[in-house]
């Protein structure tokens, strides 16, 4: 199994285990759209405590790549996601989060 393979394996049993609601395309879409970063422990998971990198998920992901307005129902979103992912969670995976704030703005197309 190649290692891309294994890493959706790992995403899709995530949004499995926590009730996601992520199809397996969407999940493998985001996970090839990441690239290399998916195999690098720390840039595979968003730190949902550290304020630098929640504002690099708005910026990089959600303004620049699903070409989003940027304002605070953008913030409201990624907390909720990050809710969704559970707070205890230390694993939450780059390619689930995505795909969740995708399909929450209703941006798939983007990756079609």
């Amino acid at each position: 199994m190649s290692k891309l393979a294994e890493a959706i394996e790992t995403y899709v049993a995530q949004s499995n285990e926590l009730n996601l609601g992520l199809s397996e395309e969407l999940i493998t879409a985001v996970a090839k759209g990441l690239g290399p970063s998916i195999y690098n422990a720390d840039a595979s998971k968003v730190s949902g405590t550290d304020p630098e990198e929640l504002a690099r998920v708005k910026d990089n992901y959600l303004i620049g790549k699903l070409g989003l307005a940027d304002g605070p129902e953008l913030d409201v979103a990624i907390a909720e996601v990050m809710e969704q992912m559970g707070s205890s969670n230390r694993n939450k995976y780059r390619a689930n989060v995505y795909a969740l704030l995708c399909k929450k703005f209703g941006k798939e197309d983007v990756y079609a």
